[in-house]
């Protein structure tokens, strides 16, 4: 099975009997995938998410104060991604509340370092870029491939939820340090990252890259382009914002995400009919898959 960057990723294989049998004694090739289909739905939610995340991180530690807003952010994360680990497949809602928790906890997970430890945008974004580098390669080590379609065990699950983490926490680092660091602003910030979420796009199906860097290099800006979205809506005007304020704009956004996923949620949209496949992808490499 393929990645892409937008569209569904057909299955290579075609389902293999043995729902009849407990999960406990299936064999991973009759597993299902706990990941949904790559659509443009997909893209739309991830980047709506990243936004609302940022917009209730900071009107929590507003209001809140990070010693009492960041253990209830911990708590919501652990409880989604128990639910989410008691589902056999991929689900909507158990899926997306775990992206929405950690939208939430990843924004002051990066915050932390700069505001609580008072590190540079530049060391804390270069912090996370080595945590996700080595994530990807442990992953791949011991796993063979970096696909997203083959998330049908819970080593892998793991992996792939840390890898979410670390591409949350990165980009929330760089869109602050674009916006404040290098001074460019919030909106400013939001077209940079909206065309650098492009290159991805050309360069899988323009130049024929990989399609599964492809789509971690676009997971990964996804994030900072969500981000500078909310801190434009939420900032005042003499920083370069609309001035809507942190609580009407998470209200605005959560809106947006309530919608989406209830429309996916209602259409099926994501759902994979076909059980995950067995084989290894090359993960970085320009090959073809196996």
């Amino acid at each position: 099975m393929r990645e892409s960057v937008v569209g569904q990723a057909a299955p290579d294989t075609a389902p293999v009997p043995g729902d009849a049998l407990p999960r406990s004694r299936r064999p991973e090739a009759e597993a299902h995938t706990k990941v949904p289909e790559i659509t443009p739905w997909f893209w739309a939610s991830k980047i709506a998410m990243t936004a609302m995340g940022e917009a209730i991180s900071d009107a929590m530690n507003q209001q809140l104060g990070p010693a009492i807003a960041v253990p209830i952010m911990l708590i919501g994360v652990i409880l989604a991604l128990r639910w989410q680990y008691r589902q056999d497949r991929y689900r909507t809602l158990p899926y997306w509340s775990v992206v929405a928790g950690i939208s939430v906890f990843g924004t002051s997970a990066a915050d932390a370092f700069h505001v609580g430890l008072g590190w540079p945008y530049t060391i804390s974004m270069s912090f996370y870029a080595v945590i996700l580098a080595g994530i990807f390669i442990y992953w791949y080590r011991s796993e063979g491939t970096l696909s997203i379609h083959s998330i049908y065990n819970r080593r892998r699950e793991n992996l792939y939820w840390l890898t979410v983490f670390a591409t949350f926490a990165l980009g929330t680092a760089a869109g602050d340090f674009t916006a404040t660091s290098i001074g460019l602003s919030y909106f400013p910030s939001f077209l940079l990252f909206g065309a650098v979420i492009l290159i991805p796009l050309v360069l899988r199906y323009g130049l024929g890259v990989n399609a599964i860097f492809c789509f971690w290099f676009a997971y990964t800006i996804t994030r900072p382009f969500g981000a500078s979205w909310a801190d434009y809506s939420d900032m005042p005007i003499h920083q370069g914002g609309l001035n809507l304020g942190q609580i009407p704009t998470a209200i605005y956004l959560g809106v947006i995400v309530v919608g989406l996923v209830w429309y996916m949620a209602s259409r099926q949209v994501g759902f994979r009919p076909a059980r995950a496949q067995p084989h290894m992808e090359p993960a970085l490499a320009g090959a073809s898959t196996r």
